[in-house]
């Protein structure tokens, strides 16, 4: 599978162990930043993952954060962008069984590396189960 990558400062440690597994399990991995813990502005490296995925680059995108909550925000705010705020494996099966997501965001603050890696491999795992749970609704652009 193809997965767009992305982070702020406060998830760029947990980003590149997530990138790292990723690979390791024989998927191909785009980095698009932050590249260390300097402080940055986020939405400069959330936004381009979104974008990525809904323009059919990537099959999934994964953004990561302090929360995740700022990182899901900007995320969302993209057309064809579903990203769910993941902080624990029943949030993760959840948010791609009966939602859909097609990004996830973690939080680095909020959950142990073991936790984030676990909730990456039950969302890549979980199929959507289609219209039954789904209640689309037609985005409007404020």
């Amino acid at each position: 599978m193809k997965i767009a990558i992305g982070s702020d400062h406060a998830g760029f440690e947990y980003k590149e162990q997530i990138a790292r597994m990723l690979r390791d399990l024989g998927h191909e991995v785009k980095d698009f930043g932050a590249y260390s813990t300097e402080t940055v502005d986020y939405p400069v490296f959330i936004r381009p993952v979104a974008e990525a995925v809904a323009a059919g680059q990537f099959e999934r995108g994964i953004v990561l954060g302090g929360s995740g909550n700022g990182e899901a925000i900007v995320a969302n705010r993209v057309k064809g962008i579903r990203c769910a705020v993941c902080w624990n494996l029943e949030s993760a099966r959840l948010g791609r069984a009966h939602n859909d997501a097609n990004l996830i965001s973690l939080g680095q603050r909020m959950i142990t590396v073991e936790t984030a890696l676990e909730i990456v491999r039950v969302w890549l795992a979980t199929p959507f189960e289609g219209g039954r749970h789904l209640c689309r609704i037609q985005m409007i652009d404020a």
